[in-house]
């Protein structure tokens, strides 16, 4: 992942405050999601807040992972500051689980996606990107992620409209995912799939529709799987924009994965069962 360089400060000094005219920051909340992103020095971050049990519980890791911050010369250290359940409830989104953390930051800084399509010519492991065609729910963004990380994709891909943005509800739902997978915004999701295509990645599509299992299909090499939201599922310029379909061999009762588990299943058969 492209990392943002930390700008340079007096060690222990709060951390700065938003600057005016750039993104504007979020709040990211619970354990994982807070923890992973004072853990990432691409993230720049403003402002900490820490319920008593939270404190608790976490308090030597904050102080730890505000100690390697400090040693890298990083200037976003927000000194922890104590907060009531109301506090905390004030700056996050209704019935947010955030277990006594929530923490400012700027969004992260994603590569574009050119940085991403493999050279044919270095050599490593199979390369598999997620594509999301209009997945809005960030929870089940946030779940894709985490699998994504599990099982070791290269990214996911999603365009700028209709699909859910960085924040609370995703990163908490990614567990920490957000600051080890690139999630990659793109403007038009045909051409972003052209790109992929043209840079020796097969565009695999996911539809139940589908004559093929996804173990059939496969064809090896780079492959970008394409996902679409429930209930719509791919729309057809996305179809037709993929170099084959395939279908997940679901049978019984309810033969409909919700997106997250498709996802989570198809990257198993895809990298899981034959890593490399």
């Amino acid at each position: 992942m492209a990392q943002r360089k930390p700008r340079k400060g007096r060690p222990g000094h709060a951390a700065e405050a938003p600057p005016r005219g750039g993104p504007a920051p979020v709040w990211l909340y619970g354990q994982h999601a807070v923890l992973a992103a004072l853990a990432n020095p691409s993230r720049r971050c403003h402002r900490l807040l820490v319920g008593p049990e939270a404190e608790s519980r976490h308090g030597a890791a904050l102080a730890d992972l505000a100690a390697a911050r400090r040693a890298r010369g990083d200037s976003t250290v927000p000194d922890p500051t104590p907060a009531a359940a109301a506090d905390l409830a004030r700056h996050l989104a209704k019935d947010a689980v955030h277990q006594g953390l929530a923490l400012q930051t700027e969004p992260l800084d994603q590569p574009v996606l050119e940085e991403l399509i493999p050279d044919p010519a270095q050599a490593g492991g199979r390369r598999v990107f997620v594509v999301l065609d209009q997945v809005t729910d960030p929870h089940n963004v946030g779940a894709v992620l985490r699998s994504a990380a599990a099982f070791g994709a290269a990214a996911v891909i999603a365009p700028k409209r209709h699909a859910a943005p960085e924040g609370g509800a995703l990163a908490k739902a990614a567990s920490g995912a957000l600051e080890h997978v690139p999630y990659v915004r793109v403007t038009n999701l045909a051409r972003a799939l052209a790109a992929l295509k043209e840079g020796g990645v097969w565009c695999l599509g996911l539809a139940g529709d589908a004559e093929q299992v996804l173990a059939e299909a496969d064809p090896g090499g780079p492959v970008a799987l394409v996902l679409g939201a429930e209930g719509p599922g791919l729309r057809r310029l996305t179809r037709e924009a993929c170099d084959l379909l395939a279908r997940l061999p679901t049978g019984g009762p309810i033969r409909d994965l919700n997106v997250s588990n498709a996802a989570a299943v198809a990257l198993y058969e895809l990298l899981g069962r034959r890593p490399g």
